[in-house]
């Protein structure tokens, strides 16, 4: 993306005191696309194919814009164990709305690794992150997942996995 773009799509962000700068038609035809969340996966695909982490970012805004679907799953899924970008809590977030039984991997991985970026978060939100989503994730091997976590080694993991297991199961 040119820099041009990118502050099209950034645009698309909500303005404090007001709407959005430019609306989604917009953004759309400038890019001579009809359909938003096509137009986003493509820009998520193009940004992880060339390993881009600010068209990455600026991906991401598009998707959170437009919505994900099922086609976004791959490019999600790469970005999550991905290093080269600063956006994996929004990744994991997203993998989490999508509720993908082919996402536990990757979410179990996030809860496991600490990007260098994040080593100061003591809180450790990527993981728990990663642990709500397994939590919203159905079937059994997001289950098991969280079996796992909830003899983790570190506290705020397993606390996290305790909390989200009960939860999982009472309802």
């Amino acid at each position: 993306m040119t820099p041009e773009e990118r502050q099209l799509v950034l645009s698309l962000g909500t303005v404090p005191g007001g709407g959005p700068e430019v609306g989604p038609e917009d953004v759309l035809h400038h890019f001579g696309a009809t359909d938003d969340k096509a137009l986003s996966l493509s820009l998520l695909c193009d940004a992880a194919d060339r390993k881009d982490a600010a068209d990455a970012d600026v991906a991401l805004v598009a998707c959170y814009r437009f919505g994900f679907t099922a086609n976004h799953l791959a490019p999600l899924i790469e970005l999550a164990t991905a290093d080269w970008h600063h956006r994996h809590e929004d990744v994991v977030t997203a993998l989490g709305e999508l509720r993908s039984p082919a996402a536990v991997d990757a979410l179990y991985h996030a809860t496991q690794w600490v990007p260098e970026y994040l080593d100061y978060d003591e809180n450790r939100g990527l993981a728990t992150k990663a642990v709500r989503a397994l939590a919203a994730t159905p079937g059994a091997e997001a289950e098991r997942a969280l079996v796992r976590l909830t003899e983790a080694d570190d506290e705020t993991v397993r606390e996290a996995a305790v909390k989200h297991l009960a939860r999982r199961r009472s309802s």
